[in-house]
């Protein structure tokens, strides 16, 4: 009697799972699901809905998500990765930690979408319209979404930690960070109302109320009550007093009153290169809005990857060499489990017969290594361990 682990279906199933599927390149176009997954937009819009119905501020998380995203290597969906043995990503990165929020949205998002359209939508794609969408839910304008991004292979902490302007920013800091991603000076105000909805940590504005001068004062007592000089790090206060959840113009306002929450935001009517264009704002919404929709746009085209670079994610938190490894390692040990299982119950078997001499047995167990390549996963899997294991038993004639 023989029991053979079939080694070559093995090595059939694994070039079958890693193998990649290679794409024409081409550039983002809000067409580019037409065909694949027509319905795609309203499902991330239905979802979208219930998470802002639930939680206004969701809309606002959403909107920092995305640009999170594209400020770290462009609009690729790092962000979104958790780490893993192979990279520390950028979920907890100084601006990001205790911070950025709303990843259970976007995977119940991408979990809708997979339902309709399996491995054709990236996260970076979900992302991008989840953060159009939590805008115009909240009250702001719309734009047309160019799609066609595909999802990074991995994400960086020390990128994030270095391509993010922080709330303690001057302006000569912010337009560099902003002209770095070939944004100007009007992209990063208008892209700054964004705090028009959402809220802030004491510990990232606690400096602005109490050691700032550009601030009215009345502004900052009210502020001291919850925020004290030393504590209270994640006490949240809105960053539009005024509308906390309505997505409009009132955030210039409070700048030109002196009552923006971070150092960060009042910077931009703290120079005379920006103020002239912060009070045009703070009296014209429609001028706002059409600002602040040119210029998501010009984000989102910052570097995507397209064509045959990156990959579609079918888990928004794992690259899928990572999560096909570790299905095909669950996948092992169960066989394992399974065999030892068996071998048990054998050796149970040839006890109650009362054999003396179990010489007539032989177990031949193979070990090998097997060294597997698909894109960024090299690997190497100790078969002794958990593959390759192949297991012949030869039971004598007497049996």
């Amino acid at each position: 009697m023989a029991v053979t682990f079939p080694r070559r279906a093995l090595a059939v199933c694994l070039l079958a799972l890693l193998a990649g599927c290679s794409t024409v390149a081409g550039q983002l176009s809000s067409t580019f699901y037409k065909k694949k997954c027509s319905n795609l937009e309203s499902i991330v819009l239905s979802a979208m809905t219930q998470a802002v119905n639930n939680e206004p501020r969701m809309g606002a998380s959403i909107l920092r998500l995305f640009f999170h995203d594209c400020f770290v290597n462009g609009c690729d969906g790092s962000i979104l990765l958790d780490d893993n043995t192979t990279f520390t990503g950028e979920k907890n990165a100084g601006p990001n930690a205790n911070s950025v929020r709303g990843y259970d949205v976007v995977d119940t998002i991408k979990a809708n979408v997979e339902a309709a359209c399996n491995a054709t939508v990236s996260c970076a794609d979900i992302l991008a319209l989840a953060a159009r969408d939590g805008v115009v839910l909240l009250g702001g304008p719309t734009w047309t979404v160019k799609l066609g991004r595909r999802d990074a292979t991995t994400a960086s902490q020390s990128a994030a930690n270095s391509n993010l302007p922080g709330p303690g920013s001057s302006l000569a800091q912010l337009r560099t960070f902003f002209a770095n991603k070939n944004l100007n000076a009007r992209d990063l105000t208008a892209l700054s109302g964004a705090h028009t909805i959402g809220q802030a940590r004491c510990v990232n504005f606690r400096s602005h109320i109490y050691n700032d001068a550009n601030i009215n004062a009345t502004f900052a007592a009210q502020l001291q009550q919850s925020c004290p000089s030393s504590g209270g790090d994640d006490t949240l206060a809105p960053l539009d007093l005024q509308t906390p959840t309505a997505f409009d113009n009132a955030y210039y306002q409070n700048l030109v009153a002196q009552k923006g929450l971070l150092h960060s935001d009042q910077e931009l009517f703290n120079g005379v290169s920006q103020e002239a264009l912060v009070r045009r704002y703070s009296t014209g919404a429609a001028a706002f809005n059409a600002d602040f929709a040119g210029a998501m746009v010009k984000m989102g085209n910052i570097s995507p990857l397209t064509g045959s670079n990156g990959e579609i994610r079918l888990n928004c938190r794992k690259g899928n060499a990572e999560k096909q490894r570790n299905s095909l390692l669950c996948s092992l040990m169960q066989f394992r489990v399974q065999l030892k299982s068996e071998l048990n119950l054998l050796l149970v078997d040839l006890g109650n017969l009362k054999l003396n001499n179990l010489d007539g047995i032989s177990w031949i167990i193979n070990s090998d290594i097997l060294e597997l390549e698909a894109g960024n996963l090299s690997a190497d899997f100790e078969i002794s361990e958990i593959l390759n294991l192949k297991i012949e038993c030869t039971l004598s004639e007497n049996f």
